[in-house]
């Protein structure tokens, strides 16, 4: 059994010497480094040499919980895939140590927390949206066609031009084009399915 370190920090001229010695105080006898590396990038190169590194029984340690997850979605689902490996978890700042049975209780009333947040965010979600709907309001992005434009395109797809065509004479993309015409009427959608 290793107790395996992380360590990292977001921009080059910051310093891992604090981390690394906590992290060697704890009795970790090997550290991986991220160094210039921002915690939302969901590609590290220390990180994932560490995740590869442990093995069954060894633990993995961190100075503090924020050097190992980008959000408490990652956060909890790396501490979960490491458990299903049989390996332990430990971030000394927090004192979270998923090795004991107060550390699991700790860690697992985070990931309800972090739950009940992310619901509570869907329910406010779909309650704005219903508010909005109820005053008239469609959410998504508007249409980028004016009508101006729309009446062009389908001058120009008349006479035989298809759908790529008549955006690139209207400015506009492809398929902003075809959402517009969708919008409008579906028989003429499908008629320039076929045009194209």
């Amino acid at each position: 059994m290793s107790l395996i370190g992380y360590a990292r920090v977001s921009t080059s001229d910051q310093d891992l010497a604090l981390q690394i010695d906590a992290l060697k105080a704890a009795g970790a006898t090997r550290i991986f480094e991220d160094q210039g590396v921002s915690g939302a990038k969901a590609e590290r190169a220390g990180l994932n040499a560490a995740l590869s590194y442990l093995q069954e029984g060894d633990t993995f340690v961190v100075w503090k919980l924020d050097r190992l997850g980008r959000s408490m979605t990652h956060l909890l689902q790396t501490v979960s895939d490491l458990e299903g490996r049989g390996v332990g978890f430990r971030s000394l700042t927090e004192a979270i140590d998923t090795t004991t049975p107060t550390g699991r209780l700790v860690f697992h009333l985070f990931g309800a927390l972090g739950q009940f947040e992310r619901d509570l965010i869907r329910e406010r979600t779909g309650a704005g949206l219903k508010a909005a709907a109820a005053r008239g309001r469609k959410g998504g992005r508007p249409i980028a066609l004016s009508p101006d434009k729309i009446t062009r395109a389908r001058q120009l797809i008349a006479p035989g031009l298809n759908v790529r065509e008549a955006a690139a004479l209207v400015k506009v993309s492809k398929s902003a084009l075809y959402m517009a015409l969708k919008l409008g009427c579906g028989r003429i959608m499908r008629t320039l399915e076929n045009l194209c």
